[in-house]
């Protein structure tokens, strides 16, 4: 294993990097989703007829007519075939964590044996991949095999390149034979009608012309890039997409040179081509910069609606890793490659827009529009306030438990950062009077709050990077999301809890308006109410500080470290009856998500159990045991030269520090393999997941600990895998 160490060093400092061209010519707009079927395509290749109707469906969500279909299909063959392509997929992304295509090709052969090329409407709406082969909790037995990908027709097809082929890819859900979800899209797309219809009953007070309220969608992708041969020498990184072993280097992020500094060159080209193919895939990429961390970067796109938003980060995320490799790269987009620097998330900002052009979390230029800021804003608050352990469960993972509460990353617990102006605008309407509003009130009121909000440009609302769910001057900002997760699982309860608060916001209001009170009095009491129901999630300090954590369970929020605990927020009867009662989920099928989800965390967690005990069996504890041989040569020699011990004791001493850390790896790996055993044969998920969560992973810094403190003192040329210093600072 030393040998592909140095082999990839030698490599490194010898090999050419691949460079490209960037963006030659052309401006972006030139290349910009020339590989969609965008709007401007379907008008050139569809007849008025089935343009109309694929745009009505893909706005209402309402089934394409299977005539129109076929028409559709014909235009979309049409413009794929002249692009190059033979075949199609339907894309879809299964709860694996990866998304996941069948290829068919147009080809096919009639009855009297001719061969032509054909794609029809019933191929465009559905395929059959097999349902039993992906995640699903137990819905799908392994003899019940049927399951079905169905087109979304709101999320426009594209052309995936790969090498000299080209592929026509359809954005499908996956649901099984009986309609139940297996995938993130399904009940997302189920989330966004739900929290469409609430938020434009509840637009309505304010503005009848309201018609569609749209959820929007901004992450922020973080991910490391190392180079591919000096990853390939490791196999926890091959494996397991971050290091299980290594010591912390001289040098990490302390002197903070890195963030915003410049782009290395070889990194450079890596992301302007990914930034063309995304480009071509209509990706909207607007940001690039240097992270914290070292060799750590980060994009971002322009905001877009969230089903569309999320496909395109599940897109780019396989973009990326395929680009990668041209550049002799290695993408990783692991929550916690590193030990002892800043791990990676997904920020997912989130927002709500009108089809009137009304931003609702943008404070207006009114009284009115103020108001209905602060309604959809208090709503907000009031909805993480009531799920907050929901929303941890829906950014739990195996690899996002490294992170949470770790450089710079949220904590577990679940609060809200609004800044100090909002407070103050939350404080006066909770405490401007003890009873009820009167007409007076609400004169007054409105006219405060109208002289306090438009002076909240976004450059006046503070950042705070501590809070998980933080105010941004015109979104929310949901910072506890792991890097490599989709985004559709947080923004599913996100759109869910507060189609779900607006949903009994309007029942409030209403009940007070039947009782008499005028529209705008009512809105100011029931907001009112939830300002001070809601009020313990609010927290507006450092969220990393010991202080918090003990103020936050004196308040009553719970602090789930570990992903089982979180998970069980999914199962809970008021989690059930959330998703049922929205239409989301059944009950069968939150509980079968819950067992995959439970089933994830495990075989992540084996894996690198397996992983850790095969390096540091099959390479620490050799290179170790190697250089041990060297010091007992050298001591056996001093000796027959006639030297006192005294002449070799930093030897010995060393030999002895050695022989520690080599009996320390030795019986932890054991301990560790029972303790394997031991989940293992343990048939409930819920307590397999524990047993590996609180026993077997027990062992893993142990183990490592001993490792490093090895790493220091072996032979440098005798080390087997890549050190951090390589990994972070070579490319």
């Amino acid at each position: 294993m030393s040998s592909l160490r140095f082999q990839a060093l030698q490599a490194l400092a010898a090999g050419e990097e691949k460079k490209i061209s960037g963006y030659g010519e052309k401006k972006i707009t030139a290349i910009f989703g020339s590989n969609v079927f965008s709007g401007r395509t379907m008008r050139e290749y569809l007849s008025d007829e089935a343009y109309k109707s694929l745009m009505n469906s893909a706005k209402s969500g309402m089934r394409v007519d299977r005539k129109m279909a076929d028409q559709v299909a014909a235009g979309m063959k049409a413009w794929a075939e002249g692009r190059g392509v033979t075949h199609f997929t339907h894309w879809f992304q299964p709860l694996t964590g990866v998304t996941a295509e069948k290829h068919d090709s147009f080809f096919t052969i009639k009855s009297d044996g001719s061969a032509i090329e054909l794609f029809d409407g019933d191929a465009l709406i559905q395929q059959e991949p097999d349902a039993s082969s992906f995640p699903n909790g137990g819905i799908r037995a392994t003899f019940e095999a049927r399951g079905y990908t169905a087109w979304d027709p709101s999320s426009p097809a594209f052309i995936m390149e790969a090498g000299s082929g080209k592929t026509l890819c359809i954005p499908t859900i996956f649901i099984a034979y009986n309609g139940e979800s297996l995938d993130y899209k399904a009940p997302l797309l189920k989330s966004i009608a739900a929290l469409d219809k609430a938020a434009v009953d509840v637009c309505h007070f304010f503005d009848k012309n309201v018609s569609k309220v749209t959820a929007t969608l901004g992450w922020e992708q973080e991910y490391f890039v190392i180079d591919e041969g000096l990853a390939n020498a490791r196999p926890d990184l091959m494996m397991c997409g971050r290091t299980l072993i290594g010591h912390s280097p001289a040098k990490g992020q302390q002197l903070e040179d890195h963030y915003f500094g410049s782009i290395p060159e070889r990194v450079y080209a890596f992301m302007q081509d990914y930034e063309q193919e995304a480009y071509k895939l209509g990706i909207p990429l607007r940001t690039r910069h240097n992270e914290v961390a070292p060799a750590q970067f980060e994009c971002a796109p322009i905001f877009e609606e969230v089903n569309i938003a999320v496909d395109h980060n599940t897109l780019l995320m396989d973009v990326m890793n395929k680009v990668a490799k041209r550049h002799k790269l290695k993408a990783l987009l692991h929550e916690k490659p590193f030990a002892g620097v800043n791990g990676s998330g997904k920020h997912n900002n989130w927002s709500l827009a009108t089809d009137t052009g009304v931003n609702l979390l943008a404070p207006g230029k009114t009284p009115r529009t103020n108001l209905m800021f602060l309604t959809f804003f208090v709503n907000t608050i009031k909805a993480v306030h009531d799920y907050a352990d929901l929303l941890r469960g829906a950014i739990a993972s195996a690899n996002n438990d490294h992170r949470l509460g770790a450089n710079e990353a949220p904590p577990a617990i679940i609060s809200v950062y609004i800044g100090k102006y909002l407070t103050e605008v939350l404080d006066e309407v909770e405490s401007r009077v003890k009873e009820k509003f009167s007409e007076q009130d609400e004169v007054i009121l409105k006219l405060d709050i109208h002289k306090q909000i438009p002076e909240l440009l976004m450059d006046n609302t503070d950042r705070n990077r501590t809070s998980p769910f933080a105010f941004t001057g015109n979104k929310f900002e949901f910072r506890a999301v792991g890097s490599s997760a989709n985004c559709g699982s947080p923004m599913v309860v996100l759109n869910t809890i507060m189609a779900d608060t607006l949903k009994q916001f309007k029942k409030d209001v209403d009940v007070l308006i039947e009782k008499g009170e005028k529209k705008e009095i009512a809105i100011l009491q029931v907001l009112r109410d939830y300002i001070s129901k809601s009020k313990k999630i609010r927290f507006e300090g450092d969220n990393y500080s010991d202080e918090w954590a003990e103020e936050a369970k004196s308040r009553g929020l719970n602090n789930f470290k570990t992903t089982p605990e979180a998970l069980d927020a999914y199962v809970t009867d008021k989690a059930k009856q959330l998703f049922y009662n929205n239409h989301i989920f059944s009950k069968r099928e939150l509980e079968a998500r819950h067992d995959i989800m439970l089933e994830d965390y495990v075989k992540k967690v084996q894996i690198e159990a397996r992983i850790l005990g095969y390096m540091a069996t099959n390479h620490i504890l050799p290179a170790a045991i190697n250089y041990q041989n060297t010091l007992i040569e050298n001591v056996r020699g001093l000796k027959e030269v006639g030297l006192t011990n005294a002449s070799y004791k930093a030897q010995l001493n060393l030999l002895e520090k050695i022989s520690e850390h080599i009996q320390g790896i030795n019986d932890n790996v054991e301990a560790m393999i029972e303790a394997r055993k031991k989940a293992n044969n343990t048939e409930d998920i819920h307590k397999r997941a524990l047993l590996y969560c609180h026993e077997v992973k027990t062992y893993f810094e142990v183990i490592r600990k001993h490792a490093d403190k090895l790493e220091l003192v072996v032979d440098d040329k005798l080390w087997p895998i890549p050190k951090y210093r390589e990994l972070l600072f070579m490319r």
